[in-house]
């Protein structure tokens, strides 16, 4: 098993709700381990330039309207296959299709909200991190 990192994001839905808290314990007890954290409102242009993959993707402008719209909590999880152990514990997109006990179906509220968002694959888990963290902010 090889030890990876992930990036996690608690979008605004999570945070404005105050279950920050709760997500990070689950994420925690599927043995991913938080090496660099913070808090804060992502601006627009952020949201853009974070999302600009889907820039052609009807979704693109609510997406990036609901990800600027409150404090999200942005993380650098560790772990062993760490990008996959968390999207199984965030579960699918769409929290109508996510399985039971996952993030997305127990805290999720719509595609858009659906409380987490986690890197796809080592390659995207590299650039996701290094747009919000310097090797300086992680301390694994």
């Amino acid at each position: 098993m090889a030890i990876e990192r992930t990036l996690s994001i608690i979008k605004p839905d999570a945070t404005r709700r105050n279950i920050t808290g709760l997500i990070t314990a689950r994420l925690e007890a599927a043995g991913l381990r938080s090496i660099a954290q913070r808090r804060f409102f992502m601006t627009r242009q952020q949201a853009e330039k974070f999302y600009a993959v889907h820039a052609e993707r009807a979704f693109f402008d609510d997406l990036c309207d609901f990800m600027a719209s409150g404090p999200v909590l942005v993380q650098v999880l560790e772990g062993e296959n760490a990008i996959a152990r968390n999207r199984e514990v965030m579960g699918a997109t769409n929290p109508a299709n996510a399985d039971e006990g996952t993030i997305r179906k127990e805290f999720g509220e719509s595609i858009e909200a659906n409380s987490a968002h986690g890197s796809d694959s080592p390659e995207n888990a590299a650039i996701e991190i290094a747009f919000f963290f310097s090797e300086l902010d992680i301390v694994g």
